[in-house]
């Protein structure tokens, strides 16, 4: 299922890269989390039972859409387009929903395992991150 074979011809962009998109990355969707919060205590109080638990699932439906929105509609988010990079299947198309779908909670099981699949990138052949390779998307830089 891992094969090291990619379409894209520019080089794979650097770990530095790829961290520093990510740590933007998260100062923006902070932002947006926040934003998304203040409507959802303005809706719903989320002191009332069970209300932390469909906060919480809120807030993850908001960061899921925000990724899967922006993978899917020309494979870069905000701070991807700061750092000139892109999502694209690892065949060179566009990325799919169901790919983005995979590279989301690939990326999410590899970074709450210890940051393995960020790890990965050290090792594998074509610097992809593991969440990439098993999702078949890549990064690339334009």
């Amino acid at each position: 299922m891992i094969e090291s074979a990619t379409i894209c011809r520019n080089p794979p962009p650097g770990l530095l890269r790829r961290l520093a998109s990510m740590v933007y990355e998260s100062l923006l969707l902070a932002a947006v989390l926040f934003v998304a919060a203040f409507v959802y205590i303005l809706l719903r109080n989320p002191q009332a039972p069970g209300g932390m638990l469909f906060f919480r699932l809120y807030l993850a439906l908001v960061i899921a859409a925000y990724f899967l929105w922006f993978w899917t509609h020309g494979g870069q988010t905000l701070a991807m387009k700061t750092w000139r990079l892109r999502l694209i299947a690892a065949d060179g198309s566009p990325v799919r929903a169901r790919m983005a779908a995979k590279r989301l909670l690939f990326a999410v099981l590899g970074i709450a395992a210890f940051g393995i699949g960020i790890l990965w990138a050290l090792w594998d052949p074509d610097r992809q991150f593991l969440h990439d390779r098993l999702a078949g998307t890549q990064l690339m830089r334009e």
